[in-house]
């Protein structure tokens, strides 16, 4: 089971979306292009708006140049909300609006179309798009000596392994304690998620419980030759494994990004000039992660609730002068 968060997949498709209208001058209807995406009507006219609308000016009042037009059945403008047809304004791919796109929302479409194409090597309109939006960004196409990812080895690996249901033997670096290990693992389930891509996988321990790896800390991977049966309930142990807890946080505005790197879904409670209060989903460890957020987020960031997590970050920061005056 290979697993994708949704709003990669949304935002990954939209090059391919925008290759698709490139291609019919005309427009299309927003019914064939939905159905050609296996999504709604509803889900790509949200997505087409939310990249089209988006402020890229910020206190300057600046909006994005016109780049789609939405038309009824007759070719006249009609509201976007209602619209049959969408259609380019440009007809070349390169002008579909990247030009125009603040650099970091750019940049998490490029990273979600990336993201994607790991697991759909073989998609050469998704590939190509990929050029065009790295071309806006840096000036040129991704050259082929670019940096080896995950795809280029384990990812690929894994998802044999998770389809053969074949044992791998992973060296790991542990994500929350000291040291290297060499471990036997069953995967059950690859899964992305904001820290990139991680293997759910077995056995199954003494406490009923199976173990979530980062495939960014696996230095390597050896297929055995060595079959392992699927539990069972192994809906039930994936679910469990993914179950987070709530925290609320109050974190200063400069460091409200480590939200996003350590929960699993971020819910804004309030917001102001200098503070934001945030809750959090997040996965086990649940001590472990809040004092890696306190600690990366600084010293007035706390925890509103549950207030006995609230000294997570010190506990964290005496076993890091602990570890480091030794």
């Amino acid at each position: 089971m290979t697993t994708v968060p949704r709003y990669v997949s949304r935002i990954a498709r939209l090059p391919e979306v925008f290759a698709r209208l490139a291609a019919s001058p005309d427009g299309l209807a927003l019914r064939d292009l939905a159905a050609a995406f296996d999504t709604t009507v509803a889900e790509l006219r949200e997505d087409l708006l939310a990249f089209y609308t988006a402020d890229v000016g910020g206190v300057w009042g600046l909006s994005r140049p016109e780049v789609l037009e939405f038309l009824g059945p007759d070719g006249s403008t009609e509201d976007p909300g209602t619209a049959d047809i969408v259609r380019l304004v440009s007809e070349s791919p390169i002008d579909l609006g990247v030009e125009y796109v603040d650099a970091g929302e750019l940049a998490r479409v490029h990273a979600a179309a990336q993201a994607l194409l790991e697991i759909e090597p073989d998609n050469a309109e998704l590939a190509a798009a990929l050029d065009v939006l790295a071309r806006t960004m840096f000036g040129q196409a991704a050259a082929g000596d670019a940096p080896r990812t995950v795809s280029d080895g384990l990812l690929p690996q894994l998802r044999r392994a998770l389809d053969e249901r074949s044992v791998v033997r992973i060296v790991y670096s542990r994500a929350w304690d000291p040291g290297v290990t060499e471990r036997d693992i069953e995967p059950y389930r690859l899964v992305q998620t904001r820290r990139g891509w991680e293997v759910d996988a077995g056995p199954v321990d003494e406490q009923g419980r199976i173990r979530t790896y980062l495939l960014s800390n696996i230095r390597s991977v050896e297929l055995l030759e060595r079959p392992f049966v699927v539990p069972e309930d192994v809906a039930e142990l994936l679910a469990g494994q993914r179950a987070t807890t709530r925290v609320r946080v109050l974190l200063p505005q400069e460091s409200r990004w480590v939200a996003d790197f350590y929960a699993e879904q971020v819910t804004l409670v309030e917001d102001d000039e200098r503070d934001v209060v945030v809750d959090l989903e997040l996965l086990p460890p649940v001590e472990d992660r809040v004092g890696r957020l306190l600690v990366t987020a600084g010293p007035t960031a706390t925890v509103l609730d549950p207030p006995e997590l609230d000294t997570a970050g010190v506990v964290l920061a005496e076993e890091l002068l602990l570890h480091h005056a030794t």
